[in-house]
């Protein structure tokens, strides 16, 4: 029988995650700060690191940084201001059209209007930016933490590494030895072999490496495609349905995206007949999806993604969703810089949520070089867990002598 974790007082939670509220605040309404510019930061880098090959992109390489990237900054009238991962700045003038002069505690009504007003679900992204930095205005307003405010179910949750490269089979294995030495309670590997024998064999001395005690996830990567072809090795069905009955002798949590996006029916046979469970979500927009893959039984794990699974209001209406259908939830990394501190406040309000993502592949791209553009960020502590940021907002801060003056 499949192996699934179900959860009790479905009403309740559900509601929890619905709605919130913010005790102890008494803010009128001409004492709230009014939204006064939107900014997108360049961010210095301040190492470069190496080249890396990522195991769903083969043959493009892309040097990795410390530091770097961008943040977007919405202004009040206040002096409070929120942050976020920067969005496009083609989209700024639209945004500033729209949120001039609003107040960031209107975000659900500001939300429809951006998603209305953006349109086409690329431009996602950019609302799942600017409702991620109205929220941090809200929290510091407050003067409490996201997760606080979202109704708090735990302080911290075990990290697991997500590889980014594929290496080789005995390299994953003395990878797998080094991070459980640090604390990590678990790691997801990319199978993107030619062969599928090479992929378990991965798995196989992984396991050997690290015993019983430590959990493995895998990753076909097979839907990052929206069509039907994408770079590097394509799974049919029958690959799918060996590697998954294989990775079971192992003890593998899951296997996550082992065929085509939206080939749901497909996933769902392939789902009935196996007994790891499978996972996946992380390209798909907007909550209708996911609430189509429930339905049809595609995953046992749900993983969206914040910056393409329409921004915070996204994400919490497929959590609420995951949780009445006796889903686990675990979101993809969110971008692996202030996109994964705000769904880590999330996490820490969902019972159905057992992992936090972080993108971590030592030593050319640790974990670390995205957290580098923030003055305080979380670390994974020596037992691998991640604790709950515990200032107001994000809880985070950028370090403004990195930003770029334009």
């Amino acid at each position: 029988m499949k192996r699934r974790q179900f959860i009790s007082k479905l009403s309740s939670s559900a509601a929890a995650l619905a709605s919130f509220s913010l005790p102890g605040l008494a803010l009128g309404q001409n004492e709230r700060p009014l939204i006064t510019d939107i900014r997108v930061h360049r961010m210095r880098t301040l190492v470069e690191t190496g080249m890396m090959e990522s195991a769903w992109a083969p043959g493009r390489a892309y040097m990795r940084r410390i530091g770097g990237g961008t943040v977007t900054e919405i202004l009040t009238d206040q002096g409070v201001s929120g942050i976020a991962p920067g969005m496009s700045p083609a989209g700024i003038n639209r945004m500033k059209q729209l949120l001039v002069g609003q107040d960031p505690f209107d975000n659900e009504t500001l939300g429809h209007q951006m998603r209305y007003t953006n349109g086409a679900a690329n431009n996602w992204r950019d609302v799942g930016c600017i409702e991620i930095a109205l929220w941090d205005i809200v929290g510091k307003v407050a003067g409490q933490p996201l997760y606080k405010l979202w109704g708090a179910q735990k302080e911290k949750v075990p990290a697991y590494a997500s590889m980014i490269q594929l290496s080789t089979p005995e390299e994953r294995a003395d990878m797998a030895v080094r991070l459980k030495a640090e604390g990590w309670q678990g790691m997801k590997i990319r199978l993107h072999h030619l062969e599928m024998k090479e992929d378990i064999r991965t798995i196989e001395l992984v396991r050997k490496a690290v015993g019983d005690d430590f959990t493995i996830m895998t990753d076909a990567n097979q839907a990052q495609s929206s069509g039907i072809w994408q770079p590097g090795v394509q799974w049919d069905f029958t690959r799918a349905v060996n590697t998954a009955r294989a990775l079971k002798e192992f003890n593998v949590y899951w296997l996550e995206e082992p065929l085509r996006r939206y080939d749901f029916d497909g996933l769902a046979e392939l789902n009935r007949m196996v007994d790891i469970p499978l996972a996946g979500g992380e390209n798909n927009q907007g909550v209708q999806e996911f609430l189509w893959m429930i339905e049809k039984g595609v995953y046992d794990i749900l993983q969206p993604e914040i910056l393409v699974t329409e921004g915070v209001q996204g994400l919490r209406a497929v959590a609420a969703l995951a949780l009445a259908n006796h889903r686990q939830l675990i979101p993809h990394h969110g971008g692996g810089q202030l996109g994964t501190i705000a769904q880590l406040h999330m996490i820490g309000t969902w019972p159905h949520c057992p992992w936090v993502e972080i993108l971590n592949d030592p030593p050319i791209s640790p974990y670390s070089n995205g957290f580098a553009i923030m003055e305080n960020p979380p670390v994974v502590d020596a037992e691998g867990f991640m604790t709950m940021p515990s200032g107001p907002g994000l809880g985070v801060e950028i370090n403004r002598d990195l930003i770029i003056a334009d």
